[in-house]
């Protein structure tokens, strides 16, 4: 095999690799074991092969770029992936300083269990709210979010909802 071909096998075996190792820690977090086991399996599988490749030609310089480059690249492919996936839930915190109550109501009438804690902010009183979501349909809550109120102040984090409560459907 040439040294550029080579380099290019083990750039994409690298991609497949850190692809799936990206993928597999986001379903390990996630607790979708099974899932991780499976992949885990598949990138152990291609990353012996891949480093197998640059230690049996360590004076070609180009399959350790290939393979730095590669794991580089794989990261970004993963996290584009899981990005469109969109699995799991969101809660996302809105704070409203002045129509919280219109928020929560168009949440609602959208479908979405609203949870309001009365709070307060540095200018006074302020409406929090907590909603959970699919990550799938946190765009569309953040629409309706700001055709209520554009000035709300939202942010999201990562959830895992255990048991009991709302989650649409």
């Amino acid at each position: 095999m040439t040294p550029l071909l080579s380099a290019l096998f083990i750039f994409a075996l690298r991609l497949a690799d850190m692809t799936l190792d990206t993928l597999r820690v986001l379903f390990m977090m996630r607790g979708r074991k099974l899932t991780a086991g499976l992949i885990g399996f598949a990138q152990a599988t291609i990353f012996v092969i891949a480093i197998s490749q640059v230690l049996s030609q360590l004076g070609n310089v180009w399959n350790i770029v290939g393979y730095s480059s590669g794991f580089a690249a794989g990261v970004i492919v993963g996290m584009v992936i899981e990005e469109r996936m969109a699995l799991g839930f969101g809660q996302m915190r809105i704070i409203s300083s002045s129509r919280g109550q219109a928020v929560a109501t168009a949440l609602r009438a959208a479908g979405y269990a609203v949870t309001e804690i009365p709070g307060r902010g540095k200018d006074g009183m302020v409406n929090v709210l907590l909603v959970t979501a699919r990550r799938k349909e946190v765009d569309h809550v953040q629409s309706l979010v700001l055709a209520a109120d554009e000035s709300a102040f939202i942010t999201i984090e990562e959830v895992r909802p255990l048991w009991r409560g709302f989650y649409r459907a």
